[in-house]
């Protein structure tokens, strides 16, 4: 990399009044990557000042998806050459995802020596929203959703967010509930404050104690100084419990004297300290129906469950899986560096047919192992693991796309009628349709 000066002003080579009236975000950094100017429009894109972001490193203050290995300043800092409209992200003062495009180049000074680089970026994130609503869906961060299963969760969020209450997330393994505890967290005003995730079910009740509350030095053998627990590391911010179902009784009981008191004790203290940290409790069982086998206490239950979200399996919500195969496959070119296109026909129809026990991860796992044989153009059913085609020979799965929407119609509109009660004019309303268009959509399908 060559040797570089730092500008002898934060504008060097540029007209501060052009740069203060474009609505692009603009910045320059140093030969340091510290951040020497800052124009209005990258303050309001990511909600960060002026003052806040001038003297800083730049993956400081943008968290970008390409800080860690493609940055493109770098890229041009290194090599000379600019970049120009590349997609990508980075987390703004809110924690929210923005999808911007940036280009880069390079500074010089009067005498053309390299003094730093430029970078502007433009805010796709009303772009991509459009391009969501065209086709149908709902966005929340990570969370995208086309089917009406997951409206609710998606307009139940933010308001959730707006509050301190404890929250419950129940479904399946592999739906996400961490993900909806994240958005959660990311839209509340401690947002800025840690996000603590424990897993209950992958610790002893030994370990798990001393990891939540921590222990004081001598506490017991080993304990040689100080350890602040999980309630601790999250205070002003969000403890995220997952599989709180599985938690001992023991440890219920404690937790429920946490969540009242709002304090607790160190393993080995002698007094109690205070805790300010939302909780935000998951299970991937039916908690009701643990309190009837008396494996859960009825009154943490209670206490846990102010709010509650049911997130929907896979298999309830099939209208989701283009978009999320087109998300992992986005994900994944980025990670491996390959260009796949998508996937072919044949193995979406596959893919709709299935009935993924594994839920949203299952299916994100088979796109990963689809990238080790696959380096570009479509996944095809030939990258696929064995066990998926296996298990849906022989069945009547869709062999095309027209098929493929046709049992997605069917199942929706089945789907409708039975939590209507049959009742067409509320079926048709649940899927947002004219009562005529779903009885013709009915007899169509032979329904």
């Amino acid at each position: 990399m060559p040797s570089l000066k730092p500008p002898k002003k934060p504008c060097s080579g540029f007209n501060c009044d052009i740069l203060e009236s474009i609505s692009d975000g603009v910045f320059t950094v140093d030969d340091k990557w510290l951040i020497t100017s800052f124009n209005r429009a990258a303050e309001q894109i990511t909600g960060i000042s002026r003052s806040q972001a001038m003297g800083r490193p730049c993956w400081e203050v943008f968290h970008s998806s390409l800080c860690e290995s493609e940055c493109a300043l770098r890229h041009t800092m290194q090599s000379g050459k600019p970049v120009v409209g590349k997609t990508c992200y980075f987390v703004d003062s809110r924690g929210r995802r923005i999808t911007v495009s940036i280009s880069t180049s390079l500074l010089r000074n009067e005498q053309g020596e390299i003094t730093g680089g430029v970078e502007t970026f433009r805010d796709l994130s009303a772009l991509e929203s459009l391009r969501l609503q065209l086709k149908g869906g709902f966005d929340m961060g990570e969370i995208i959703s086309h089917s009406p299963a997951m409206q609710k969760v998606l307009e139940l969020t933010p308001a959730v967010a707006e509050t301190s209450s404890t929250v419950l997330i129940q479904g399946e393994t592999g739906t996400g509930k961490e993900l909806v505890a994240r958005a959660i967290h990311s839209l509340h005003r401690g947002r800025e404050a840690p996000f603590v995730a424990v897993n209950c079910s992958a610790l002893p009740d030994t370990l798990l104690e001393s990891e939540l509350f921590g222990y004081k030095a001598g506490a017991f053998t080993g304990a040689e100084k100080n350890k602040p627990g999980r309630f601790a590391q999250a205070r002003g911010g969000t403890l995220f419990l997952d599989e709180i179902g599985d938690m001992s009784l023991h440890l219920q009981t404690k937790l429920l004297r946490v969540l009242q008191e709002r304090s607790f004790e160190p393993l080995g203290a002698v007094k109690s300290e205070k805790t300010d940290a939302r909780i935000i409790a998951a299970s991937n069982k039916d908690l009701e129906q643990l309190l009837e086998l008396k494996a859960f206490r009825q009154d943490l239950f209670y206490r846990i469950n102010v709010v509650r979200i049911d997130l929907p399996p896979l298999r309830e919500r099939k209208e989701d899986i283009p978009f999320l195969v087109d998300q992992f496959v986005e994900r994944f070119n980025r990670l491996y560096n390959r260009e796949v296109t998508g996937v072919d026909p044949q193995v979406l129809s596959l893919f709709m047919a299935h009935d993924w026990p594994g839920n949203i991860r299952e299916l994100e796992n088979v796109i990963e192992r689809a990238f080790v044989l696959c380096r570009s153009g479509e996944i095809q059913r030939s990258h696929l693991p064995r066990e998926l085609i296996i298990r849906e020979h022989g069945q009547s799965a869709p062999t095309d796309l027209y098929t493929t929407k046709q049992a997605l119609e069917a199942a929706n509109i089945s789907r409708a009628l039975k939590q209507t009660q049959n009742s067409m004019t509320r079926a048709a309303r649940l899927l947002g349709m004219h009562r005529t268009t779903l009885y013709r959509k009915m007899k169509k399908l032979g329904l």
